[in-house]
């Protein structure tokens, strides 16, 4: 099976149609090379993507140990030490992913299943909480059912749906230890209370957490990133290969925005990708990943996060251009670019713009290290964006 990291490139005998398959998943780029062979160039896209019959599993340049602090910074660090073990055997994420979810499914369920009250309308044969009236009427003239409203403590919520469907998606992954597909089966079975309902990874966004369902939110990182990246290819009713891609970016981003958000709570509010007007008459909308607001609302710091730096090192320059804009748009003195920190990198770079004395800050992370150096360095750079916020109260 080809192996190749990411933005990497490899010389494969693939037909014209296979390279026509790969090239239209827009993961890699496929072009013609020499003897009849085709040159695949991996993008920020990593995982394992089979089609048409080829497989390829693409790895990240980072610490495999680091890929699943990405996957969900909400839990301890050694909760993924067995799967990050795994995967840097097999170089296959996928059944790592699913162990990992599995794992953590059985964790979180082992402190009780989360129930809540529901709002339901149903037809009963006696009265449940609230008559329906308008239901009711449409019976003309029948007693029974009654159309009842009333609120149900019921398992049967988006927390739990969204939990189930994962969990069945990922029984029908290919490869998957035998003990953990027994795992999964396990919680699939404690959640039999729960409907098929249809869901999808954007309900997890909508969640809102609280000290009640907390416990819940890396459990459902994890769900929303099984459903969101997992494709299964179906052949004579089982299942004959399964596609799992993550976008480095994405992942980059997400896990920046959270860690921050929880580094920061109670000093700097962060609000990410907030809509910002560049013009007076507010035709032109841009959105920052990154806004830092102090305790009364007024943006104090504006960042964007980029996952992967420009070959000088320096940052591109469409990047700065970007940040000059929020900076000037929002009325800040000062902006961050971050990046995740390569070798040869520097690891903070300042550019002071000509004629508006705009300081726009590049900051890395490096991602190669232990999962202890990593929460070192995003704690430097909260305190760094915390600074930065403090000197602009003073343009105020």
């Amino acid at each position: 099976m080809p192996i190749l990291s990411e933005y990497g490139s490899i010389n494969l005998k693939l037909s014209r149609e296979q390279a026509a398959s790969l090239q239209s998943t827009g993961y890699v780029e496929v072009v013609p090379a020499l003897d009849g062979r085709w040159k695949v160039t991996a993008s920020s896209y990593v995982g394992s993507l089979v089609v048409d019959g080829v497989e390829l599993l693409i790895r990240p340049k980072i610490n495999p140990e680091n890929l699943f602090l990405l996957l969900e910074p909400g839990l301890p660090p050694n909760a993924w030490r067995k799967e990050a073990f795994s995967y840097d055997s097999t170089s296959d994420l996928l059944p790592s992913v699913v162990a990992f979810f599995a794992r953590t499914v059985e964790t979180t369920l082992g402190r009780g299943i989360l129930r809540a009250y529901e709002s339901r309308q149903e037809p009963l044969v006696a009265l449940r909480g609230r008559l329906d009236v308008s239901q009711q009427f449409k019976r003309a003239g029948v007693l029974t059912p009654v159309s009842c409203t009333f609120d149900d403590f019921s398992e049967d919520i988006v927390e739990n749906r969204v939990t189930r469907a994962a969990l069945r998606l990922a029984l029908r992954v290919p490869r998957v230890d035998p003990g953990e597909r027994q795992r999964l089966m396990r919680q699939l079975v404690a959640l039999e209370g729960v409907s098929d309902s249809p869901v999808n990874a954007k309900m997890v966004d909508s969640i809102y957490f609280t000290r009640l369902n907390q416990h819940y939110e890396p459990m459902l990182g994890l769900a929303r990133l099984i459903l969101s990246n997992l494709t299964l290819t179906d052949a004579g009713g089982s299942t004959s290969a399964s596609s799992f891609m993550v976008d480095m970016n994405d992942l980059f981003q997400r896990f920046l925005t959270e860690r921050l958000r929880r580094t920061l709570r109670g000093k700097v509010d962060v609000v990410d990708e907030p809509i910002v007007h560049l013009d007076a008459g507010q035709q032109v909308t841009m959105r920052p990943d990154l806004e830092f607001r102090d305790s009364a609302g007024r943006a104090r710091y504006v960042g964007d996060i980029k996952y992967k730096l420009a070959e000088n090192a320096r940052g591109r320059s469409n990047d700065y251009y970007q940040l000059l804009a929020y900076t000037t748009a929002i009325g800040l003195p000062e902006g961050m670019l971050i990046y995740c920190r390569r070798q040869g990198d520097s690891e903070r770079r300042t550019v002071t713009v000509t004629n508006a004395g705009k300081r726009l800050v590049l900051r890395s992370i490096d991602l190669t290290g232990s999962p202890e150096q990593v929460n070192k360095e995003i704690t430097a750079l909260a305190d760094e964006i915390r600074n930065g916020a403090n000197r602009a109260r003073q343009f105020y």
